[in-house]
């Protein structure tokens, strides 16, 4: 595609004003159901630094599943933007963490301990078959990606209304592992998403 950063500018756009326009009750209702496939399939966060994103403009809302692996083990850290070109960096959080806003207005850890994550849960403005995220633009998640080593599991998290037939993926663009809507675990391969269960997604982790 000639003017692929065009064309992402109107699909952001047009996404998230589907997104808020879904109710409360239909939100409710798929918010429980992603959060029933994270914490079942994929129980291996228990043991892991996990980052997660603090959910903004109707997006997926992860704070009961991160209490959940917070619950049963996990460390818990939010992104922060240090720099518009550089990778992201990652802060411990907790409930009672000390807040702050970040950019875009979007809270993030106030001087808390940074930390090396080993899995990302990450929302998606849309997403396509093959697996790859479309973000809010800056780039940051792949640069983040690309910088971690070893390369953090990546789970992005949206509502089947928001999958695209392509996002058109450039060089720099990285999909995701796995990707989780309300419909439920979607594990991402060569030929496109692949919809599994939670017991076989929970067995194929385990494993890694």
């Amino acid at each position: 595609m000639h003017n692929w950063r065009e064309w992402r500018k109107h699909r952001r756009t047009e996404l998230m004003t589907r997104r808020e326009l879904v109710s409360e009750s239909e939100q409710r209702c798929w918010n429980t159901a992603i959060t029933y496939s994270l914490e079942r399939g994929f129980p291996s966060l228990q043991n892991s630094v996990v980052g997660f994103c603090w959910p903004h403009r109707g997006e997926y809302d992860p704070r009961p599943a991160m209490n959940y692996f917070r619950e049963h083990g996990a460390t818990l850290a939010l992104p922060e933007i240090v720099n518009k070109h550089e990778a992201l960096r990652f802060r411990k959080w907790w409930p009672e963490a000390p807040m702050k806003i970040g950019a875009y207005d979007i809270p993030v850890p106030d001087n808390t301990d940074p930390v090396t994550v080993g899995a990302v849960i990450t929302p998606m403005i849309g997403f396509d078959q093959s697996g790859f995220r479309l973000g809010y633009g800056g780039g940051y998640f792949d640069r983040t990606l690309v910088a971690i080593v070893p390369r953090p599991l990546a789970i992005g998290v949206a509502f089947e209304i928001l999958r695209l037939s392509s996002v058109h993926p450039q060089p720099h663009d990285i999909p995701m592992d796995f990707i989780v809507t309300e419909a439920g675990i979607y594990r991402v391969t060569s030929i496109g998403l692949d919809l599994i269960s939670v017991e076989e997604c929970a067995a194929e982790n385990a494993l890694k």
